[in-house]
């Protein structure tokens, strides 16, 4: 079996990288914690659009949002990336 049963945990992380809204997200979050209003900023999107957003990262695992005051601020996991690319050398070895 080239991927384990536990693997299918990271279907919701391969779902919530498939928009590019989302990836944009991530790519704002790698150069550290931003709290929404700097995401807002910085995608020019709407607030209900980037809570959409973020809810599914969060559910997919691949961020955490923690409470600042009145503000929350965002931050990658990378253990749920590290886990994800472990998936995918696993199907790469598997097919080299």
């Amino acid at each position: 079996m080239i991927l384990e049963p536990s693997s299918t945990s990271f279907v919701s992380g391969f779902k919530a990288l498939s928009d590019p809204a989302r990836l944009q997200i991530l790519d704002l979050l790698s150069s550290g914690s931003r709290c929404v209003c700097e995401l807002e900023v910085e995608m020019s999107c709407a607030s209900n659009l980037l809570a959409y957003h973020l809810g599914i990262l969060k559910e997919a695992g691949l961020v955490r949002g923690t409470r600042q005051g009145r503000r929350t601020h965002y931050e990658l996991l990378p253990d749920a990336l590290e886990g994800m690319r472990g998936a995918l050398e696993r199907l790469q070895r598997a097919t080299g």
